[in-house]
């Protein structure tokens, strides 16, 4: 994610768009078409993307709230007040309350 799109003083959400089903069926077709030295690194990849596709929403949202800080070169401590400010400052249109509500996530969900 890298921008949210219709976030404003009324609307406090984020939303989060998964296409982790298709990229696992062109891996899929990928893996049935293979040849044997490229089947152990097309079955990695296949794992890779199933344990990400399975991940909580909660830990999505804490990994994109990683991400724009660290767009923003925030690097202190994820659980302050300098953590909102560097989270609204990488999204202008993140409300007050949207970023406390994904601070906390972020804080539940540490890497």
């Amino acid at each position: 994610m890298t921008e949210i799109v219709g976030l404003n003083r009324k609307h406090n959400f984020v939303l989060l768009v998964r296409d982790s089903d298709v990229i696992a069926a062109a891996l899929r077709q990928a893996l049935a078409e293979a040849s044997p030295e490229d089947r152990p690194g097309l079955e990695r990849a296949a794992a890779l993307v199933e344990s990400t596709a399975a991940a909580p929403e909660g830990r999505l949202r804490a990994r994109w709230v990683r991400s724009r800080l660290a767009a923003v070169g925030f690097t202190g401590d994820i659980a302050s007040v300098a953590a909102i400010r560097a989270l609204r400052r990488a999204e202008p249109a993140l409300s007050l309350l949207a970023a406390v509500q994904l601070q906390k996530e972020a804080v539940a969900h540490p890497e």
